[in-house]
């Protein structure tokens, strides 16, 4: 009887050390996973310039954006008190990175035991809804971004508008716009915060859009709202709460004003038929620099915004274009810590001079005016581009905005009106990045994009491995892979060929064997994959 006593403490004993050994196995993942992040001070001497009314507006621009970041949690993930309430320090810490308990950068794979898949649909469906249920669901609002589908007292699908589903927080973000508003010396301003309030109150953002294309003289900015559809993955309909605080940097700003007015040229050089670029970019979008001091909710949520091109209604654009603000000090935070690292790892010794900060600067600026360029509706009567390309829209539409805006900097470069960097800078720059980017993993619309690039340039020798295995760029053959990725992707846009890139898509949006061991090696020199944000200010 002892003897078996005996066995059965060992064989506990045993057990609990293996089951200690695999919690510090996870632990120390964790830990790793959250080191992936580099801590980054989030400050800007805009913002010591500010008036003192200027700071205590600011001030209730981020109460606002806190209200906007719990609502986010509670479209991805639900309540937020489970994750705070985590006692393992590097879990909860990744879980506030990532809102919740799914990886961004690793496909959404979750990261906590006893949490499954992510929903596709996070919280903006009923999590036992079934394909029947919701094809049998005759509403014409079902689709729309700013409702969510519940269930009613029988159980049966029902449709609830936003405004109803979190009146509570947004009532609360009325009261600080509308306090705001009151304290602003900036028309402008003032005229957006007042239409702002009424889109939260009514889920009607036509107005506020508008009133926000027209805020152009202003020292200091603020988005806000339900704006990317990128969460829903079920059917890309729904829209996230986000917010970001801003500061304009009036110099920098001004120097890129000239090349809004030509966008119609850049539209026109375009490598493909007349046909596919028949439509006329605004030229009152605007193009400005400005210094981020806060991110909260869908734009905060595992890799961090760098650039942004609003509104997304396309009444907007035809009416007025769109506005590209490019967030210089979240920019150059991710060139310093990830970008140029990267390049160190994996480009050839001789080509390390093509990696350039200002490159990065440029490419990024033109991915999100590139977004304004192509065709808006299909040429063969199958509706808008996004309604043509279904669940495959964000996905060309990113990888259309990758290569045009790579086209359009080494365009403006041969004209002359780009002097500070070379065509040679710019493409070593664009393909560096490529492998940043990929690094967010495949999931989403972004990632899915930027593999399809990486594969059709590679595949088309824009770029080749040295016998160290170092990426070497051929600048004629990027030039030509350029042009022919930009043809096939305003083609598949134009004519609305959902079931090519679909198929397409799905052959091409995979990491290979080669670009698989690149980003080992940049993984195992401990390169960070994306920022995170300490507040400075």
């Amino acid at each position: 009887m002892r003897k078996i006593l005996f066995m059965s403490a060992a064989i506990l004993a045993l057990t609990a050390c293996t089951q200690k050994k695999e919690n510090a196995k996870k632990e120390d993942t964790l830990q790793k996973k959250v080191e992936s992040y580099a801590v980054v001070e989030v400050k800007s001497p805009l913002y010591d310039a500010l008036s003192d009314n200027d700071k205590k507006i600011i001030d209730l621009f981020r109460q606002a954006g806190e209200i906007m970041d719990g609502l986010f949690w509670k479209q991805t993930f639900g309540d937020k008190a489970e994750m705070e309430a985590l006692t393992d320090e590097y879990a909860k810490a990744y879980a506030m990175i990532n809102y919740g308990p799914w990886d961004h950068l690793d496909n959404n794979a979750p990261f906590i035991e006893g949490y499954g898949e992510k929903p596709l649909g996070c919280q903006y469906y009923p999590q036992d809804m079934t394909m029947e249920e919701w094809n049998a669901f005759e509403d014409p609002d079902k689709l729309n971004l700013y409702t969510v589908i519940r269930r009613d007292e029988n159980g049966n699908l029902k449709t609830v508008w936003y405004r109803d589903e979190y009146k509570e927080e947004l009532e609360k973000v009325c009261a600080l716009l509308e306090e705001a508003a009151a304290l602003t010396t900036n028309e402008g301003m003032r005229t957006y915060l007042t239409e702002r309030v009424k889109a939260f109150r009514t889920d009607d953002y036509l107005a506020s859009d508008m009133a926000w294309m027209d805020m152009k003289d202003c020292n200091m900015d603020l988005v806000i709202g339900p704006i990317e559809n990128y969460d829903d993955h079920l059917f890309e309909a729904k829209a996230a709460y986000e917010c970001f605080i801003l500061l304009k940097d009036e110099k920098l700003s001004e120097n890129l004003a000239k090349y809004v007015s030509l966008l119609p040229v850049l539209q026109q050089k375009l490598p493909c038929p007349a046909e596919y670029k028949t439509f006329v970019p605004g030229t009152s979008s605007d193009l400005n620099v400005y210094d981020a001091i806060y991110y909260a909710g869908d734009c905060n949520a595992g890799s961090k915004t760098i650039a942004i091109n609003l509104p997304n209604d396309e009444r907007v654009h035809a009416a007025k274009g769109a506005r590209r603000l490019q967030l210089y000090n979240s920019m150059m935070a991710k060139f310093d810590k990830i970008m140029k690292p990267i390049g160190d790892v994996l480009m050839a010794p001789e080509q390390l001079q093509y990696l350039s900060p200002d490159a990065f600067f440029w490419n990024v600026t033109f991915h999100e005016v590139a977004h304004g360029l192509g065709v808006k509706q299909t040429i063969n009567g199958k509706g808008t581009v996004d309604e043509a390309m279904g669940s495959e829209k964000t996905t060309w539409e990113e990888a259309k905005a990758d290569i045009l805006g790579l086209f359009m900097v080494s365009e403006l470069i041969d004209m002359g009106e780009i002097t500070d960097i070379t065509k040679e800078e710019s493409v070593a720059t664009f393909i560096a990045g490529i492998v940043r980017s990929v690094r967010f993993g495949h999931a989403s619309s972004h990632g899915k994009a930027n593999m399809m690039c990486y594969n059709f340039m590679e595949e088309h020798g824009a770029f080749s491995r040295n016998a160290d295995g170092k990426y070497v760029v051929d600048f004629d053959k990027a030039a030509e892979a350029i042009n022919a990725w930009a043809a096939l992707i305003l083609e598949t846009q134009a004519t609305g060929n959902f079931e090519f890139a679909q198929k397409y898509s799905a052959e091409h949006a995979n990491i290979s064997e080669g670009l698989a061991a690149d980003v080992e090696k940049v993984n195992n020199a401990g390169i960070p994959r994306d920022i995170v944000f300490e507040w400075g200010w």
